[in-house]
């Protein structure tokens, strides 16, 4: 009888806490990962220990004794592979986490000395680890140079439990802000500030791209920025219009220069090709007749018709050298 209220009081003292408060115990875990529901007894006080996911029992333990081992029996086939009792224990670890696997946890002890099985809960939230999160830019009231808009933060896939922080960063300030919502009230004169939003749950956090005050308030200069851009681009212009008439003087010049070269180079070709003397071209004919008083009647027969070619005038005799094709004076005569 002795043994009975020992094993009472310990079981109660192992169970204190969220057990006697009926608040169940938080665990988290991430989707393909691990976690293990913590259970510290002494076996030799207990006859079995049921654990129990939602309605569905998922492990029932009969403790060790001195003649026999523990039996354990998980009663759902596909979570054989998942289901261990860590240093041989009866701490419950679950494995190859699922989005499924969130929900309330209980073990019951079971003692023949207890009216009732002792019950320690569990809550078990699996979470995935966060992408990047978007940020959306609200409209903006760009008045005397200020830009005022607000920066939204959020979860492309809506995961839950998530937590929202703001930094905000200039050359000489570094600013925190809590809250999915940033309001922006900005300068243009003022140096340029960088907003990342981090989001955060309870297994891992995750930082947007950072977003540039300069870069979202582009018409906050008010009246300023127009006229900047303005001159600008006026200045480009400006500049791609000088360099287009360099360019076409270039090519003139360039044009002209090649045409005052093959004008010498035709030139100095015309120069050097020699040109006949006329007399070379025009042959002259004498015709030498019979004289006689009487003056018989003209036969063509009786006619002798001499052809004489005049040599180009020589001004320097030793820089033509004399050829075959030099012309010489030919007589022909015929002769009745």
């Amino acid at each position: 009888m002795l043994g009975a209220p020992a094993c009472f009081i310990f079981l109660l003292c192992q169970l204190t806490g969220p057990a006697a408060s009926g608040i169940p115990k938080k665990l988290v875990g991430a989707i393909g990962g691990s976690v293990i529901f913590p259970l510290n007894l002494s076996v030799n006080l207990v006859d079995s220990i049921i654990w129990v996911f939602n309605s569905t029992t998922l492990v029932t333990i009969q403790p060790k004794t001195a003649d026999k081992k523990a039996l354990i029996i998980v009663t759902q086939k596909r979570n054989k592979e998942r289901v261990n009792f860590p240093h041989e224990g009866y701490s419950l670890k679950l494995s190859r986490l699922k989005k499924n696997d969130s929900g309330i946890y209980r073990v019951e002890i079971h003692s023949s000395t207890l009216q009732e099985p002792l019950t320690q809960e569990y809550e078990l939230r699996v979470y995935e680890y966060l992408s990047k999160p978007k940020v959306v830019i609200g409209l903006q009231d760009n008045k005397n140079g200020t830009c005022v808009t607000n920066l939204t933060c959020s979860m492309e896939h809506g995961e839950q439990d998530v937590t929202y922080s703001w930094k905000s960063m200039d050359e000489a300030t570094n600013e925190s802000y809590s809250g999915s919502i940033l309001p922006i009230s900005w300068r243009w004169e003022k140096s340029d500030r960088t907003f990342i939003c981090m989001a955060t749950n309870p297994i891992s956090s995750n930082s947007s791209n950072p977003i540039f005050a300069q870069n979202l308030c582009e018409g906050a200069a008010g009246g300023q920025a127009p006229y900047v851009i303005l001159y600008i681009l006026l200045s480009f212009i400006l500049l791609c219009s000088l360099a287009l008439v360099l360019i076409i003087l270039i090519i003139q010049r360039e044009r002209k220069k090649e045409f005052i070269e093959e004008k010498k180079e035709l030139d100095t070709h015309q120069e050097t090709l020699p040109f006949p003397s006329i007399s070379e071209e025009m042959p002259e004919y004498d015709t030498i007749s019979y004289f006689n008083n009487t003056i018989p009647e003209e036969n063509p027969a009786n006619t002798v018709y001499s052809t004489v070619h005049i040599p180009p005038k020589v001004t320097e005799p030793h820089s033509l050298p004399m050829s075959s094709d030099t012309p010489r004076s030919s007589t022909y005569k015929n002769v009745v």
